[in-house]
C-alpha cells in the first residue's frame, strides 16, 4: 500500500474505544447559543467556583446578558473587536461570552505582555475596546492606542468577601510594579469599570443573526517563526465543531456531571477552548484559579471531587516531587491530561509510580482550535501523543515538499478537518504558505515534525523550525535536549541553531545545572557526555550555563528566545 492510501484508509479507526464515531454532524449554531442552552438546561446548577464563591448557570448567563447589553449601548457590535486583557476569573467568561453575544470576535492578550507587545495585538486586531485588570492597565496606558472603550476589572470584585482583601494582596503581590487606577483617575479618564456596567444594564442583549461558518469567534495570536505574533481566524463553526469532535472521543464525561479544575490561561487556546468553552457549553462545574498554587489546587481536588484534570508537562513535573501529592486519590478522576507541550519519559514513568494512573497526551495548536489528537483512554501507548479526533484526517509529508512520506518516516504533519483556523488574520502570504490544496481539499501545514506508527499512532519528534542544519545534516533540536536531560546534573536544557557560513548552523545548548552542580562540571564535560551519547554532528559545539531559562507562557522553554539570543551575540 503507497503512503497516501495507508493515511487515508485511518488506521487509527481500528483502535478508537467503543462507540467513538469516524466523523461527526457539527450543529449549525452560535458558540453563546450552545452555552445558552445548557443555561436553560442547568440553571440551578454550579457553573464557577472561584476561591469558594459559587456562581450558577442562571446567573452566569444573567451576567452574560447584562455585559451584552452594555457593550451594545457602547456601539461594541457585528464584526468588531474586543480585547481581553485579563487574568482567569469570571469576568473573562463573562465578557468573553457577551462579547459574542453582541456578534463581537474577541482577542485574548497574554497578562505578561509588555506595552509594545499589547500595542501590536490591539492594532493588529482592530480592537477599539478592551476589559483589562485593573492592575495592567498600565500598559493599556503606556501603549499608546487609542480606544473607545476601556472597561476595569477588579479580580477582588468575585471573590468571597473574607478573601477580597486576600485577592488584593495577593495580586498586588505578583504586579508590584503596576498601580491600580484611582477613583479619581478612572472618573478622569473617562474608564469604565465593569461591575459598575454589571449593575446599570439589564440583561436585555441584542438579537444577532450569526453564521458559524463565515463570522469570527475569536482572534488568538500565536508566535511565528519569526517577526511578530499572528492571530488564527476561528469562526464559531471551527469552536462548535471541536467542542462536537471532543464529546464524541471521550464519551464517559457526563453532560452536567463532570467538575474541571481550571487554572491554566484562558488566554491561551487550550485553557480557553478545553476548559472553559468545553467546560461550560456541557454544563460542567469549572472550579476557577487565578495562578496554579499547588497547595490550593490539591486541596480544591479532594474538596469538589474534581472529575478531570488538564495540566502541562511542567505541572506534572513538579507534582510529581510534591509532598502533598499523595493527599489526591488519582485513581478516581476519569481523565488527567496533559498537552502544549511533550512529556518527557521520566515525567511519565515517575508519575505512574507515584500516582498508579497514566497522563494521556494530547496535541493541538491554536490553529487547530486547541485539538486535533488525543490518546484513546483505553488504550493510551507511551511516547505517542495519540490519534485524530473525529472527522480530523491526517498525513506526514515531505518538510520542503507536498509528496507523502512512508509511514514510520519523520516528515511534517498536516491535517484537515473541521476545526481548523480560516487562516491568518490580515497575513495572506502566510496563510497561502499554511492552508495548502490538495486534491481539492484544505490541508493545514502544522510546522511540527512527527511520524505515525503502523497503528495510526502520532509521534511528536520536533518542530520544522527549530530543525538544526549542520553541514548538511538534519539535527532535531529534541533528539539532543533528550540526551542533556539524562545528564543527573542537568535540570534544564534548550538547543538551537546559531547561523554559521562554514556549516550552516552550529549546535548550541543553553544549560542550567542543578544547584549542587553548578562551579563544578564544564562545558567540555557536557560535550563530552554528548558525545557518548550522540553521532558526532549531533554534539553541541558551544554550551553556555545559564541560572534560568525563557519560558513561553505555559512554561515551555523558549527556543524562539534563545534563537534570538545567540543570533543578536
Amino acid at each position: 500500500m503507497e503512503a497516501k492510501e495507508t493515511y487515508m484508509a485511518k488506521p487509527w479507526l481500528n483502535f478508537y474505544p467503543e462507540g467513538v464515531p469516524e466523523k461527526i454532524e457539527v450543529p449549525e449554531i452560535s458558540v453563546f447559543e450552545m452555552f445558552d442552552q445548557m443555561s436553560e438546561k442547568y440553571g440551578n446548577k454550579t457553573a464557577l467556583i472561584f476561591y469558594g464563591k459559587k456562581t450558577s448557570y442562571r446567573n452566569l448567563r444573567e451576567m452574560i446578558d447584562r455585559f451584552a447589553t452594555a457593550l451594545d449601548d457602547l456601539g461594541v457590535g457585528k464584526g468588531d473587536t474586543v480585547a481581553l486583557y485579563l487574568l482567569n476569573c469570571p469576568q473573562y467568561i463573562i465578557a468573553y461570552f457577551g462579547a459574542l453575544k453582541v456578534g463581537a470576535k474577541v482577542t485574548p492578550i497574554s497578562p505578561v505582555y509588555t506595552s509594545k507587545e499589547v500595542r501590536h495585538q490591539l492594532e493588529d486586531s482592530e480592537a477599539k475596546t478592551i476589559v483589562c485588570e485593573d492592575i495592567l492597565y498600565d500598559n493599556v496606558e503606556s501603549s499608546g492606542v487609542e480606544l473607545d472603550n476601556v472597561i476595569l476589572s477588579h479580580i477582588a470584585d468575585f471573590l468571597p468577601s473574607l478573601k477580597k482583601m486576600f485577592g488584593k494582596n495577593v495580586m498586588g503581590r505578583v504586579y508590584r510594579e503596576m498601580d491600580v487606577p484611582s477613583p479619581e483617575m478612572i472618573k478622569r479618564s473617562g474608564l469604565l469599570e465593569f461591575q459598575a456596567l454589571l449593575k446599570k444594564y439589564p440583561p436585555k442583549p441584542p438579537e444577532v443573526k450569526i453564521d458559524p461558518f463565515v463570522d469570527i469567534a475569536a482572534l488568538p495570536y500565536t508566535g511565528g517563526t519569526t517577526g511578530l505574533p499572528k492571530a488564527a481566524i476561528l469562526t464559531h463553526h471551527n469552536m462548535v465543531a471541536l467542542r462536537s469532535q471532543t464529546v464524541s472521543f471521550w464519551p464517559f464525561f457526563e453532560e452536567g456531571k463532570e467538575t474541571v479544575i481550571a487554572f491554566l490561561p484562558f488566554f491561551h487556546i487550550y485553557g480557553q477552548v478545553v476548559l472553559m468553552l468545553a467546560g461550560l457549553t456541557q454544563g460542567h462545574t469549572i472550579v476557577l484559579f487565578t495562578a496554579p498554587d499547588l497547595d490550593e489546587i490539591l486541596s480544591a481536588v479532594e474538596r469538589y471531587q474534581a472529575s478531570a484534570f488538564y495540566g502541562v508537562p511542567t505541572l506534572y513535573e513538579a507534582l510529581k516531587e510534591y509532598d502533598k501529592t499523595d493527599r489526591v486519590n488519582w485513581k478516581r478522576f476519569k481523565m488527567i491530561v496533559c498537552g502544549a507541550d511533550t512529556l518527557h519519559d521520566s515525567t511519565i514513568k515517575d508519575w505512574e509510580r507515584r500516582t498508579g494512573t497514566t497522563i494521556l497526551e494530547g496535541y493541538g495548536m491554536t490553529e487547530t482550535t486547541a485539538v486535533s489528537h488525543g490518546s484513546p483512554f483505553d488504550r493510551p501507548k507511551t511516547g505517542s501523543f495519540g490519534v485524530p479526533i473525529p472527522s480530523v484526517k491526517a498525513a506526514i509529508v515531505e518538510v520542503d515538499g507536498n509528496e507523502y512520506v512512508p509511514v514510520g518516516e519523520t516528515g511534517e504533519l498536516i491535517l484537515n478537518g473541521p476545526n481548523i483556523m480560516q487562516g491568518y488574520w490580515k497575513r495572506p502570504q502566510e496563510t497561502e504558505e499554511t492552508i495548502i490544496e490538495l486534491e481539492g481539499e484544505k490541508w493545514l501545514r502544522t510546522g511540527d515534525l512527527v511520524r505515525m506508527d503502523e497503528e495510526g499512532y502520532f509521534h511528536f519528534f520536533d518542530r520544522k523550525r527549530d530543525l538544526i542544519k549542520y553541514k548538511g545534516y538534519s539535527v532535531f533540536a529534541r533528539h539532543v535536549e533528550e540526551v542533556l536531560y539524562m545528564h543527573p546534573q542537568i535540570k534544564a536544557a534548550g538547543v538551537v541553531g546559531v547561523p554559521d557560513p562554514r556549516v550552516g548552523q552550529v549546535i548550541k545548548a543553553y544549560v542550567v545545572l542543578q544547584s549542587e552542580a553548578r562551579g563544578k562540571i564544564s562545558e567540555e564535560e557536557i560535550m563530552e557526555f554528548c558525545s557518548k551519547n550522540l553521532a558526532h554532528y549531533k554534539v553541541p559545539k558551544i554550551v553556555e550555563f545559564r541560572g534560568e531559562l525563557p519560558k513561553t507562557d505555559v512554561g515551555k522553554v523558549s527556543r524562539r528566545e534563545l534563537r534570538e539570543e545567540s543570533e543578536e551575540e
